[in-house]
């Protein structure tokens, strides 16, 4: 009877998973429309912009936007529909917390300045504007109110209850991502935003990504030491690639410390030896080029300095006797 009644329940219980479409398959194909849209709305908007608008808000000849911007705007679409897509999505949405943890840093590290250096400042100027919206957005940029909220999203995307709740929560699930990349996107505004005036300069940058390197470590160690499954949506009885719960969230939190630290200490040192670099080949041009540097220029007289003009000037002053000797200094 006991055997009767568990194999019922295993019934039942595969029966509604089946039906849910949760455990029947980790990798069965998941059509994501809404994504679809969004990305043709991203690819269409800019297509507007550079081609219909473009023209019009830059100089005669000039191209509306470079080869570069194009290129950095397919990456951050492309990245951006790799993470939010199947199988990235599903795989992190209901099996593995890891797979969740690198769709979040794809849209926190990756996306976000890749879509900031694809935006002309043209294109930026057209859409904010001069007025409200600007000092509302120069407001919310500054590096302290965008390194805040940026933190706070961050930390609480990490607590359990709420990120058991997204996972079951379709609209809850959209808006948290919505936030990852809208607070990335104000993070990422001091170190490349389309605006130049509103960034930091170079020693400020290394360190104010030092500093956003340092807020996520808390939740990448606990997440790393922490015994016992985290997160229970997380410990389900099919196992992508073997991996256990606590393996999954070990990996997780050594993803989001390791990788993303690893991400913006490359960048800090990138910025601070491209710093370095430009002073030491500014102090020594004139040492390969035999030129003075003009910030070592006292003067800039118009007749030319010749060899009679500075033994005249030698002429009026009479030098020092020989024989005369300077006063004993007195005591």
């Amino acid at each position: 009877m006991f055997a009767d009644i568990t194999s019922s329940h295993l019934v039942l219980a595969g029966t509604e998973a089946t039906a849910s479409g949760a455990y029947a398959d980790p990798w069965a194909f998941q059509a994501h429309p809404e994504v679809w849209v969004l990305v043709a709305f991203f690819i269409g908007a800019y297509v507007y912009m550079a081609r219909v608008i473009g023209p019009r808000a830059v100089p005669a000849g000039q191209a509306p936007v470079s080869g570069r911007q194009i290129a950095s705007f397919a990456g951050a679409v492309g990245l951006f529909w790799f993470a939010a897509d199947w199988p990235v999505h599903d795989i992190g949405e209901n099996y593995l917390y890891s797979v969740h943890m690198f769709q979040h840093m794809v849209f926190s590290y990756f996306v976000p300045p890749l879509a900031l250096m694809s935006i002309p400042t043209w294109m930026a100027r057209t859409v904010i504007g001069d007025g409200r919206a600007y000092r509302v957005f120069r407001f919310l940029t500054s590096p302290v109110i965008a390194g805040v909220l940026f933190n706070v999203v961050v930390m609480v995307l990490h607590i359990p209850g709420m990120v058991n709740a997204s996972t079951e929560n379709g609209p809850l699930h959209y808006t948290l991502h919505l936030l990852v990349v809208t607070t990335a996107l104000l993070m990422w505004c001091p170190v490349i935003g389309p605006f130049e005036e509103l960034r930091i300069n170079h020693l400020g940058k290394c360190i104010y990504l030092f500093l956003m390197s340092v807020v996520p470590t808390v939740p990448a160690g606990w997440l790393t030491f922490a015994e016992g499954t985290v997160y229970k949506h997380y410990n389900t009885p099919v196992r992508v690639w073997g991996l256990s719960p606590t393996d999954d969230q070990q990996i997780a939190g050594a993803m989001m410390k390791i990788g993303g630290g690893m991400f913006l200490w490359s960048i800090v040192v990138y910025l601070f030896f491209k710093r370095f670099s430009r002073n030491f080949e500014q102090d020594n041009t004139y040492v390969r080029d035999r030129q003075i540097p003009a910030a070592e220029i006292t003067g800039h007289d118009e007749s030319t300095l010749t060899y009679a003009d500075v033994t005249a000037a030698f002429a009026r002053n009479d030098p020092p006797s020989p024989t005369s000797t300077p006063a004993p200094n007195e005591h």
